[in-house]
């Protein structure tokens, strides 16, 4: 049985005060979280967010990763720097950084390698664009960004994908259960095409898209949906919590 995992990302949001005060105050709120846990956090506040962490159930995330091992990549953070803070997630190819940032699916796939490389999860994001919804041709979408998204990973048993349709992030709509079912299940099945009926049975896919504590109960109870990437409610300690903590 998969268990479902609750990842929070925080963006380019909060400073050192702030983020100490978020989690201080999510701590004893997630305390008996039967679900998995984590914050992905900008990343000049990894240091400060992990000692905060230390002997609780929330694990800790970075919020991208560079393709590349090391070298004259200004402005990038390598796996191996990530690890030396214990961190345990990544996200990669967030919508955000294929969109605003021109992230490609080889490069993403490249980051996500990287991060198996140190031993960090990668949480690779999917997902199409609310035009390719409304013509039906989303699944087509869906399996050539997965394809070309996963080209470079080997073995997916350390690797978690959170399928976020463009038309749901930011915007406040959000997935009807049974249309973040439909997705995630069609996304399993590519992978059980690519990887085997094993890899597909114990992947977990995440629903991401303005997932909140009204909604969050409907959207786990679906069969394929297995937690969630959740942007903004992750930024308030007891939204958040609302999510991790409806999964009975």
């Amino acid at each position: 049985m998969r268990k479902p995992i609750i990842i929070g990302n925080w963006k380019m949001y909060k400073d050192k005060e702030e983020a100490i005060k978020l989690v201080e105050e999510l701590k004893p709120l997630v305390a008996k979280a039967k679900v998995d846990v984590a914050l992905c956090v900008p990343f000049t506040l990894i240091p400060v967010v992990k000692p905060l962490l230390e002997g609780t159930k929330i694990k800790l995330g970075a919020q991208n990763v560079a393709y590349e091992e090391e070298g004259a990549y200004t402005g990038e953070v390598s796996a191996k720097m990530l690890k030396d803070f214990d961190v345990e997630y990544v996200i990669v190819g967030h919508s955000e950084r294929r969109r605003l940032f021109g992230e490609k699916c080889r490069d993403i796939s490249l980051r996500a390698a990287q991060a198996l490389k140190y031993g960090i999860k990668p949480i690779v994001c999917l997902g199409e664009t609310l035009e390719r919804r409304q013509r039906g041709t989303h699944k087509s979408y869906l399996k050539i960004q997965l394809l070309e998204t996963f080209e470079s990973i080997q073995d997916v048993s350390n690797v978690i994908i959170a399928y976020e349709p463009l038309w749901a992030v930011n915007t406040g709509v959000v997935a009807t259960p049974e249309e973040a079912n439909e997705a995630t299940g069609y996304i399993r099945k590519l992978i059980k095409e690519k990887y085997g009926s094993e890899a597909a049975k114990n992947i977990r896919i995440q629903y991401g898209g303005s997932m909140n504590g009204g909604n969050a109960k409907g959207l786990l109870a679906m069969r394929n949906v297995d937690g969630g990437l959740i942007g903004k409610a992750s930024l308030d300690a007891e939204a958040f919590a609302a999510i991790v903590n409806c999964k009975e």
